[in-house]
């Protein structure tokens, strides 16, 4: 039985710099003291990375988990940040009540956008930004006509 998705992991370059903003801009509270790794034969099969090395820690904001993880080795093949069309996934949507004042609160924390409103599509008003490694995150504001609100999400029993 699926009982929904647990968590979303983000790949940072600075952990300290980005916990600070998740917690600062979305209200995300770190869990625990966080956890790193080195030479692990457990970690490299379980990420199925070989000769992986890195520290990680894991937020929770409502109903959300995100593990945030940055890496010491391998170096990644890329640096350039995944775009929304890009192959794989690429963004992370945030539910808000007020679109127009967490734009403006957003941006004071080091957000950027592309749009300077968010976009009313009826049901929703949206828009994408980047965090300030240039992560997409999407905010999202849904109408009470929506089909996909939050609140209609009941906890699942065991």
């Amino acid at each position: 039985m699926i009982r929904g998705i647990h968590h979303v992991a983000v790949h940072v370059n600075n952990l300290d710099r980005m916990v600070d903003f998740y917690r600062q801009a979305f209200g995300f509270e770190v869990l625990d003291d966080g956890f790193s790794w080195r030479d692990s034969e457990m970690l490299d099969q379980i990420l199925d990375v070989p000769g992986s090395a890195g520290r990680g820690v894991m937020l929770r904001a409502g109903t959300c988990y995100l593990e945030l993880f940055e890496f010491a080795s391998p170096a990644p093949e890329s640096s350039r940040p995944l775009r929304p069309f890009d192959k794989g996934y690429t963004h992370f949507c945030v539910d808000v009540t007020d679109i127009e004042q967490e734009y403006h609160r957003l941006i004071s924390l080091g957000m950027t956008f592309g749009k300077r409103t968010p976009i009313d599509v009826g049901h929703v008003k949206t828009l994408y930004g980047r965090d300030p490694e240039n992560n997409v995150i999407e905010i999202q504001e849904t109408t009470p006509e929506c089909q996909f609100r939050l609140n209609q999400l009941a906890p699942l029993q065991n």
